[in-house]
């Protein structure tokens, strides 16, 4: 009984907070047949999820999850730009941002762990129905709030033409892709050389920061946002908390507190690691302290 309530409260507060957001920046955005293409949206994300679910929980796998993410994106995507009459040059700028990030994201993920053969973060939660489905109900809501400031923008009625905010911010979208792929190319290729197995790679941009890879996800969201900005009004501006919530995903809920806990839990004794975190930042990316 315990289960079916937090259940039913993991996927209520999911809904709610996905609801109000999409009300928020749907406001002044295109709609179809009385239902905003935000919220649209929405709901294909929490379904996309849903459905990939039933067989990964019959199959108890994970093998699909971090792939079925990226696929919720292209296809929110996609949908929203089928469903908006015109898309302009903001919206197109953005919904060709989205897909680039997704399709190299979903590819490298799936080949991680089709190379791995799982993902330790499930170990204890695919063996129970119930926080597997929470777990891909999180999905769900973690590709729509994320993405919100592109849906606004690609659903959004009122056209203003690129300008500083749209240069400022696809810069630094690049400039966070640039870093997201570097860093995990760089360490893949750690990796696969069996002289490195059991250590922890500190070369590269690891050296400069101990989750380069993450600080660029957060950069290229930020770059989104401020590509939003000039279109931005009334409740729309509800729609920054993408950025915010990527933040507090990547470093408070499924990202950066992990992998430091199951850092030093391996090598917190090694004097090496020890040196290691005591000169790089850890996440912001900055020259290693002599």
């Amino acid at each position: 009984m315990k289960k079916i309530i937090r259940l039913l409260i993991a996927v209520a507060i999911s809904l709610g907070l996905a609801t109000v957001v999409g009300y928020a920046a749907a406001d002044g955005g295109v709609s179809v047949q009385g239902w905003p293409v935000v919220i649209l949206c929405g709901i294909w994300a929490f379904l996309v999820n849903w459905l990939v679910f039933i067989p990964s929980n019959i199959a108890k796998t994970e093998h699909y999850y971090d792939l079925t993410g990226s696929l919720t994106y292209l296809s929110m995507i996609g949908l929203a730009v089928w469903l908006v009459p015109s898309l302009d040059a903001r919206g197109k700028l953005v919904a060709v941002l989205v897909i680039v990030w997704a399709l190299r994201l979903g590819t490298f993920l799936f080949r991680r762990i089709s190379r791995d053969g799982k993902d330790d973060r499930f170990d204890q939660i695919k063996t129970h129905a119930s926080r597997f489905f929470i777990a891909w109900t999180l999905q769900g809501l973690w590709v729509f709030l994320t993405a919100i400031c592109a849906l606004t923008i690609i659903t959004d009625k009122e056209s203003v033409p690129l300008g500083l905010f749209a240069f400022i911010g696809a810069s630094i979208w690049l400039a966070g892709f640039a870093i997201e792929v570097v860093a995990d190319t760089q360490k893949s290729a750690f990796k696969k050389n069996p002289e490195n197995k059991g250590k922890f790679i500190q070369s590269g941009l690891w050296s400069w920061s101990r989750h380069p890879n993450y600080f660029g996800e957060m950069s290229l969201w930020f770059g989104v946002a401020i590509i939003a900005i000039p279109i931005l009004t009334g409740w729309q501006w509800v729609s920054l908390i993408s950025p915010v919530f990527v933040f507090v995903l990547i470093n408070f809920i499924s990202g950066v507190n992990k992998l430091e806990d199951k850092a030093d839990e391996k090598w917190g004794d090694d004097p090496d690691y020890q040196s290691y975190k005591a000169r790089t930042p850890k996440l912001v990316l900055r020259p290693p302290s002599k």
